[in-house]
């Protein structure tokens, strides 16, 4: 299975229903992982493979993380529920709802001083 540039959820670029387990979440990650890692694909398909694996793994570590999933199927439910926003993640990826749950773009105040 190749992943999509485009996908309606994380659940749908892995593959697994969105009431998916934590080792069925693993499972599909590792099973994608071994088709499209950059290190195991031929060599004129390396830059393809290579985004396709970064969707994969940014859709894995929301998914694997019970807080970042929670947090991200309270948006995709909002977003089902019609209030439609499209979001870019820091990697280029358009899935909605956001990826906000992975870290990257949010600041706080510890992150904001100089220690």
């Amino acid at each position: 299975m190749a992943a999509a540039t485009i996908s309606s959820s994380l659940y749908d670029l892995l593959g697994i229903p969105a009431t998916a387990t934590g080792r069925e979440i693993k499972a599909a990650y590792r099973s994608l992982a071994r088709t499209c890692h950059p290190d195991v694909v031929a060599v004129t398909q390396r830059n393809k493979s290579a985004t396709e694996f970064m969707e994969i793994h940014a859709a894995y570590s929301t998914l694997s993380d019970p807080q970042k999933r929670a947090i991200y199927d309270r948006d995709l439910f909002e977003h089902q529920r019609g209030r439609t926003r499209r979001y870019s993640s820091s990697m280029g990826l358009s899935v909605s709802p956001p990826l906000r749950s992975s870290g990257y773009g949010v600041r706080n105040w510890e992150s904001d001083q100089c220690w």
